[in-house]
């Protein structure tokens, strides 16, 4: 039992949030049922809207409304239901605000440093998350939101360089001799908050990222000192998971080999499966943007290879020769389809027979 903000964790596990449309309120509210945290992915919620070129701001926040309280009535007050939002995002602060008046437990943030993440959840009592990539960047944050707002985070993610979607890590840290480890980032992240865990006479739960498969990898962390693990590609092949039976296939049928690293059109590595739409990029060529939502700030439409927005919400419809499928590393072990009951029912059975 994990004590975050004011409600317990029974599982030591987090299903990542993964968008666009793969983690919405049906999975979310489905992990949390059973007792894990089960997060929704703020990344664009809205895309099956008729409206959502037209005016994807204000459908992306109605959509995040309705798949907060969908996870929350799936769950039926069980375990934790948490929104994922990226730094990045356009509608950041809209979004965040939004899913903590939709009754989000937590929010977890990454793809930039949750700098004012603080002052947008002041008196919500909602528990609040960075995602980190590093010792350093976990310091960063509890230096500022205990210098600009006397709190330290509810809880941290570390997430590892074998994680799906965009990756914290520069290209040559990921391909390079030295590609950091879980473990040391996690050996880090606890050092950098032991000043902060004294300061404010309490625990910050860490919980491992990128690459955890088995509860048995769970149990490996767990004896590092994480409180549990955040774990994402597994969660797709689910028969609760919000993505198309085509997504799902895909990454039932994905070997290891598939896997490649790749460079997102907003500026950042990422792990994706080496679709049609990835060989086009590796042959230099360009998908012209015919419609912009301005999702994410580094984003130039007028240059970039094609627009993400559209690549993910091809994917989540299993659109093979035009969707960007993002996966971990591990995903050529993904062979069988499952509940999600059964899912952490495995993994929370191993993790117990592994400590």
């Amino acid at each position: 039992m994990v004590l975050i903000g004011q409600k317990s964790l029974e599982l030591p596990i987090i299903q990542g949030g993964m968008g666009i449309g793969i983690s919405l309120g049906g999975l979310a509210g489905e992990v949390a049922r059973w007792g894990g945290m089960g997060v929704i992915s703020a990344a664009n919620p809205g895309y099956n809207h008729p409206d959502f070129w037209r005016d994807a701001a204000r459908v992306n926040l109605e959509a995040l409304r309705q798949e907060v309280h969908k996870a929350r009535e799936i769950s039926g007050g069980q375990g934790i239901v948490a929104v994922n939002v990226m730094v990045a995002a356009y509608q950041y602060a809209d979004l965040v605000r939004t899913a903590v008046k939709a009754g989000a437990d937590a929010i977890i943030c990454g793809a930039g440093l949750p700098t004012k993440l603080p002052a947008l959840m002041a008196g919500s009592g909602v528990a609040i998350a960075p995602i980190v990539s590093s010792g350093k960047a976990a310091r960063t944050i509890c230096r500022l939101w205990d210098r600009h707002h006397g709190i330290c985070p509810d809880f941290v993610v570390v997430e590892g360089p074998e994680a799906g979607g965009h990756l914290g890590f520069k290209p040559d840290e990921l391909e390079g001799p030295a590609i950091p480890e879980l473990a040391q980032l996690l050996t880090e992240v606890l050092a950098e908050l032991e000043p902060f865990r004294r300061k404010y006479g309490r625990d910050i739960p860490v919980f491992a990222a990128g690459g955890v498969f088995t509860g048995a990898d769970i149990a490996r962390y767990t004896a590092l000192g994480a409180a549990g693990a955040q774990i994402a590609t597994r969660f797709i092949a689910t028969y609760e998971c919000d993505a198309s039976p085509g997504y799902k296939q895909r990454i039932l049928d994905a070997r290891p080999e598939d896997v490649v690293l790749l460079k997102s059109p907003v500026g950042m590595p990422g792990r994706g499966l080496r679709s049609p739409l990835i060989e086009r990029m590796e042959r230099g060529e360009r998908v012209l943007v015919e419609r912009c939502t301005r999702c994410l700030h580094p984003c130039n439409p007028a240059t970039t290879p094609y627009c993400i927005t559209r690549a993910l919400i091809e994917a989540c419809r299993g659109n093979w020769e035009q969707g960007l499928f993002f996966c971990g590393s591990h995903v050529g072990r993904v062979k069988q389809m499952v509940s999600v009951q059964s899912l952490l029912d495995r993994l929370t059975t191993e993790w117990r027979n592994s400590r």
